[in-house]
């Protein structure tokens, strides 16, 4: 992703004591790193995944079918340049803040070729504040262009340890009520059907990927020494962070009823060093489920990736 190399915030001060506060901050800042835990995503990664999604399905001569699951390995470029200058927040309940962060662009293709999924967007640092009272936090913005808009927010964590995965599944449920899973014979791909992707499209995908998707992301670390994790958690729900949220097309919201709206997206991202031969690596891993909802149900779209950042040389 490419932008005016020119181009850098420079935030406009109402008065002079404030200019001088920010100067202070910012030399602050500049002792250590204005992007703090997001600073080791600068720069090119590249890796392998797994998609999953349940689609809506429109066919007049199985007018009681309504969807289909679609199954992919994936492989994926996720390029991070940071953003010159601090963006300025405007307060009126606190002072002003001032951000850092990121753009990216997410492009992943299935194992054949075919391009999935086209992502634009930032990765923003936000301070603590006070009104609203939240700790330092993380956000992602971003913009698909199947028709929905992103905004997450979320918290930061680390430990001297490889990440614990937990366990998710791609069973659909009633709008509201996910204590009430449902199994659909398209997930058994012991099942032949004309509803799943076709077998030449899935070869290498096993019954054990769908059923735990994260699966893919715990036996891509087995073996290796996975010596500190930060984790970026994030959520288009309400908490633990106020704000955030999706926004959809008008076709995908429909009239009556959807086409297929992305109602909520969570996610977590995982920054790995891992040490090989002595020397310490950068590996970035991600579990997504983004919750579909169509025909009475949300549908799981779940995606897990494991990235190794490019040296600038390759």
């Amino acid at each position: 992703m490419s932008s005016d190399r020119d181009f850098q915030f420079v935030p406009l001060f109402n008065n002079e004591p404030e200019a001088a506060e920010h100067v202070r901050v910012t030399r602050e800042l500049a002792r250590a790193d204005p992007l703090g835990p997001l600073s080791p995503l600068r720069g090119l990664w590249k890796g392998t995944g797994f998609n999953t999604i349940w689609r809506p399905l429109h066919d007049p001569n199985n007018p009681n079918q309504g969807h289909f699951l679609e199954l992919n390995l994936t492989e994926e470029t996720l390029e991070f340049t940071e953003i010159a200058g601090d963006i300025p927040n405007r307060g009126l309940l606190q002072e002003d803040l001032f951000m850092n962060g990121l753009h990216y662009m997410q492009l992943v293709s299935d194992n054949h070729g075919n391009g999935l999924h086209l992502e634009p967007g930032v990765w923003l640092i936000v301070p603590p504040t006070s009104n609203p009272r939240e700790p330092q936090t993380v956000v992602r913005m971003g913009s698909i262009p199947h028709g929905t808009t992103i905004l997450a927010q979320g918290l930061v964590s680390a430990e001297p340890r490889a990440p614990i995965f937990q366990d998710i599944n791609i069973k659909p449920f009633p709008i509201g009520r996910p204590d009430q899973p449902i199994d659909f014979p398209e997930a058994d791909l012991s099942i032949p059907t004309q509803f799943r992707s076709q077998p030449p499209l899935i070869d290498g995908i096993t019954q054990a990927m769908v059923d735990a998707p994260n699966s893919v992301l715990q036996n891509a670390i087995s073996g290796q020494n996975i010596t500190r994790t930060t984790n970026l958690i994030t959520t288009t729900g309400q908490t633990p962070v106020i704000g955030g949220g999706t926004a959809n097309t008008a076709f995908l919201q429909g009239d009556t009823a959807p086409n297929a709206v992305a109602a909520r997206m969570d996610a977590i991202f995982w920054i790995e060093e891992v040490e090989e031969d002595g020397a310490a690596v950068l590996q970035l891993q991600y579990t997504q489920t983004v919750m579909l909802d169509f025909a009475g149900l949300s549908w799981p779209h779940v995606s897990v990736a494991t990235l190794r950042q490019v040296p600038p040389s390759t």
